[in-house]
């Protein structure tokens, strides 16, 4: 029997994305994940800044793995929608995005997720995704 961060822990590493864009998790608490991503070129679109795949993919993944830590040990989750509002340009050295659990049922768990932009000069940061997601609860 696995503990919830190791079973998150083991889940997240099992994920491909992740590891390809640099994603890594930062925090596993009950209801509340955060992954972070550095920036990095290969991941920005046209114009310089981190392309909304990235940020959105990265929102998802938070968002789910706050949804699994209040699944039965017995299933996993599914992402079943989501919306996500772009703020402003995703412009930064390091992202960091949390994860939050708003409701928990039998069946369907509603998060929310924020992405912050870290400007390492001086640690501040802006908000530039919101993300609300809706996740199934299915058996292994």
């Amino acid at each position: 029997m696995q503990n919830t961060k190791d079973r998150i822990a083991t889940s997240f590493a099992a994920q491909g994305l992740m590891a390809t864009i640099g994603a890594t998790l930062a925090l596993v608490t009950d209801g509340e994940v955060h992954i972070a991503l550095p920036f990095s070129k290969s991941l920005s679109q046209q114009q310089g800044f981190v392309h909304v795949g990235a940020i959105t993919s990265i929102v998802d993944s938070a968002c789910g793995y706050a949804a699994l830590t209040k699944a039965p040990e017995e299933s996993e989750v599914v992402t079943a929608e989501f919306k996500v509002n772009l703020l402003r340009p995703a412009i930064g050295t390091r992202f960091l995005t949390i994860g939050k659990v708003q409701n928990a049922g039998r069946l369907l768990t509603v998060c929310t997720g924020e992405v912050r932009a870290f400007n390492d000069k001086d640690d501040s940061y802006k908000v530039v995704a919101l993300m609300q997601a809706t996740f199934v609860n299915v058996r292994r």
